[in-house]
């Protein structure tokens, strides 16, 4: 029988903590060669300090990691060698055009003059970047376009792992579909791609498995629909009549309710979508119809299932 492929990323008991402030408490993690691999959190989680560590930017106080099969503390260099690290900023020269930046990049890499221009033009061209747009100063792209020359520059010399720590914030939407596809296409090319977010629709979209994590913890992990499947099958969301029903109705419905919006009056509860229990929520909360102005019924989200295991954490 072959033998399973070893992790691409993998961690256990990672600990890091700053003066008082644990950072990271006992994170272990396991990421498959050539998978998405989605790290969902809050700010101040504790995401870009586990890419750190895996990135062999920064140690950590207690725990052990391997990435590309190397130890990120004692194979530094050979870690580094294996992965490409592209942050929230895009590092780039914006003195200098997006194809002298490449072409930076590839000679600091360790690539000859013909073999570093060859590269550039590659990876500029895949990245709909080639004509005018190479000759341009940085200084002058759009952030969709910067974005772009970031991944660009992080795949020179051939990663096996690439790191992406929140690569769509303050993207719009057109710039933020495109990164999404190549981060598709570098994982179907057999890139094993490590991605940290805000956006739970962007791991909902491109992650193969996804973690939670929240103050410092691991609070869930599994597949999209494994994690949903945690929450409730359904979402009923509920519109109360006035501010008195809507917390008549939070109180009642504290142990189903995934959402909650104040300002709105809606209240978000776990159903299995059954007319059923559906009529039998109603009933419960409002049974002389008059404090729910209006009901839907939806699909859960990753957002509700965020929702629900940071509360219960």
């Amino acid at each position: 029988m072959p033998q399973p492929a070893r992790p691409a990323v993998e961690a256990a008991g990672l600990t890091k903590a700053y003066g008082r402030t644990t950072v990271l408490d006992g994170v272990g993690l396991s990421v498959a060669p050539g998978t998405v691999f989605a790290l969902l959190g809050p700010n101040g989680a504790g995401k870009t300090t586990t890419v750190r560590i895996l990135a062999t930017l920064l140690r950590a106080d207690a725990g052990s990691a391997r990435v590309a099969g190397f130890d990120v503390a004692a194979e530094r260099s050979r870690v580094r060698r294996a992965i490409s690290l592209t942050g929230q900023y895009a590092a780039l020269d914006e003195q200098q055009t997006g194809a002298e930046n490449l072409r930076m990049v590839a000679r600091l890499s360790g690539l000859s003059r013909p073999a570093a221009r060859r590269r550039a033009a590659e990876l500029l061209e895949r990245f709909a970047l080639a004509g005018d747009a190479a000759d341009r100063r940085v200084g002058t792209y759009s952030g969709g376009m910067r974005r772009r020359l970031d991944l660009a520059a992080g795949l020179v010399g051939d990663p096996s792992v690439i790191f992406l720590d929140e690569p769509t914030t303050g993207l719009d939407p057109r710039s933020r579909q495109a990164v999404w596809d190549e981060v598709r296409r570098l994982a179907d090319a057999g890139v094993t791609v490590f991605l940290t977010t805000q956006y739970l629709e962007e791991a909902d979209r491109l992650a193969d498995r996804i973690a939670l994590l929240d103050g410092g913890k691991l609070v869930a992990e599994g597949t999209a629909a494994e994690l949903k499947q945690q929450v409730s099958a359904e979402r009923l969301d509920l519109t109360l009549v006035s501010p008195e029903a809507y917390e008549e109705a939070a109180h009642a419905l504290d142990h189903l309710t995934v959402r909650r919006d104040p300002a709105t009056r809606t209240l978000g509860v776990t159903t299995d979508g059954r007319a059923a229990h559906i009529r039998d929520l109603l009933d419960a909360v409002d049974p002389d119809r008059t404090l729910i102005e209006r009901f839907a019924l939806h699909s859960a989200t990753l957002d509700d299932v965020f929702l629900k295991v940071t509360r219960d954490g």
